[in-house]
């Protein structure tokens, strides 16, 4: 396990050089008025309502429970040199992930070439034969990609960026990512007049001319709408947010419906055509007609309007495959297919348990290695060995061998740490870092990202799900 990387100190406890003025800054602050600030900010994010629901916990009357994110005060500091570097490693990858999207639901030329196992794809539960030949505008399929990136040290003190983890289907966090640089304005304003922060406030314009750019052929002025599952889903706060920031409707499936070929919405001047969904409800539960037919969170007949090209659909059915935890490993060798070039960011070494040599390391080490579902989101489904009791760890390899196909496992990275301003003071956290990245006619992304701390002392499970918080992340302007 590589040694942790101080994001604001190296060597000899020297203070990095684009944390300097910050870190002088924060010696002259007391505690007292630090804790103060972080009860205005949750006094704050709760009046507006700034969070999350989550499943299967409940309050002491037996209610769905619903909590605010933490948000701590101290932010993450990137040096532009290394966020130059980011975005274009992160452009790279979301291209070459939305060309193999393309490639599997028409040629599949990188399966015929055998360098990604055709059974990995036609055989995975993500992969949807509806969408094969489908044409998309600028066959772009992923329209809003959230790539989770970490930060591991090496014996020299240098530290490098990996990616952890493709979120291609509908990626949440950045209404998060919005709220923590308003809420760090307001509590410290003088902190923006000593640094040159590179701003994030325009990402909903960025997105919906994102969404704007794929519409439907002929289409010059879209009808945008945000689909949500409703006020129950964790996530509704984000959907409600970009509905109002982007000024476009907010809907849910029971407000739409299916005419002559043409998708419409319910309002209280008569149907009203819609033509770029911005959807956050999984592809199973879109169409009953066509997936679930359970589901009361779509529309029948949706899949119909979208293979025709009467409609787009932003993330388009079958990202999944993608983002699938048993596809990453290829995603290096997806850019040197596609693209011709060597990977900007790494992934980090990845066994899978369904190769028999990969799967008996795994079972023999796994209390060194971090265990996953393929399938896996929000921190469950996953062993971090080293923080697992034998017992634990037993159960998990009887679970892995029972079905191999289900997991893969990879080194425990020691996170970067970042200083936090915890109960008992300032200490180290473990930190991830999630860019938002938008594919429409070009790819564009706001400075930095969501960044996400385990506020537990010593985890490494940042998910909001598992106790997470949040931090502003700020990109230095030279």
């Amino acid at each position: 396990m590589k040694s942790a990387y101080d994001e604001m100190h190296g060597a000899n406890e020297q203070v990095r050089a684009h944390y300097q003025i910050y870190e002088q800054w924060l010696q002259r602050q007391p505690r007292s008025t630090m804790k103060a600030r972080r009860e205005e900010a949750e006094m704050i994010f709760r009046r507006v309502g700034i969070t999350f629901a989550v499943y299967g916990a409940k309050d002491e009357d037996g209610a769905g429970t619903e909590r605010l994110i933490p948000f701590d005060l101290i932010p993450r500091v990137i040096p532009q040199h290394e966020w130059s570097s980011m975005e274009a490693g992160l452009a790279q990858r979301v291209t070459a992930l939305n060309r193999f999207l393309h490639d599997v639901y028409h040629d599949q030329e990188i399966l015929k070439a055998g360098i990604v196992p055709t059974e990995q794809v036609l055989g995975n539960a993500q992969f949807r034969p509806e969408m094969m030949g489908v044409n998309l505008p600028g066959n772009v399929y992923s329209h809003i990609a959230g790539i989770d990136i970490v930060r591991a040290g090496n014996a020299d003190g240098s530290g490098d960026y990996y990616v952890l983890e493709d979120n291609l289907r509908v990626p949440s966090g950045v209404s998060y990512m919005l709220e923590d640089r308003k809420m760090t304005m307001r509590l410290f304003p003088e902190l923006f007049a000593m640094h040159r922060i590179a701003p994030v406030a325009h990402y909903p314009d960025l997105l919906l001319e994102t969404l704007r750019e794929v519409a439907p052929a002929g289409v010059n002025e879209p009808t945008v709408v945000v689909l949500s599952p409703g006020m129950y889903n964790s996530a509704y706060f984000e959907h409600a947010f970009l509905a109002q920031q982007m000024g476009v409707e907010l809907v849910e499936g029971q407000d739409l419906m299916v005419r002559d070929g043409y998708l419409y919405m319910r309002t209280t001047r008569g149907p009203k055509r819609v033509d770029v969904i911005y959807r956050r409800v999984d592809d199973d539960f879109l169409d009953p007609k066509a997936f679930r037919s359970d589901s009361t969170l779509g529309c029948a007949g949706l899949l119909d309007v979208y293979r025709a090209g009467n409609l787009s659909l932003c993330n388009a059915i079958g990202t999944g495959i993608a983002d699938d935890k048993s596809i990453y490993p290829y995603v290096p060798k997806m850019i040197e297919f596609y693209l011709g070039e060597k990977p900007i960011l790494n992934n980090v070494p990845t066994y899978l348990c369904r190769e028999a040599d990969d799967l008996a390391y795994v079972l023999a080490h796994m209390g060194e290695l971090v265990v996953k579902e393929v399938h896996g989101a929000g921190g469950y489904g996953m062993l971090v060995g080293p923080a697992s009791t034998q017992a634990e760890i037993e159960e998990f390899k009887a679970v892995v061998k029972a079905r191999p196909t289900n997991y893969i496992a990879q080194p425990t990275l020691a996170l970067s740490t970042c200083p936090t301003f915890v109960d008992a003071g300032i200490a180290p956290r473990h930190i991830d870092l999630r860019p938002f990245v938008l594919t429409g006619k070009s790819v564009q992304m706001v400075p930095g990202g969501l960044t996400r701390v385990a506020l537990k002392e010593g985890s490494l499970v940042v998910n909001s799900s598992q106790g997470g918080g949040t931090k502003d992340t700020w990109v230095l302007e030279d």
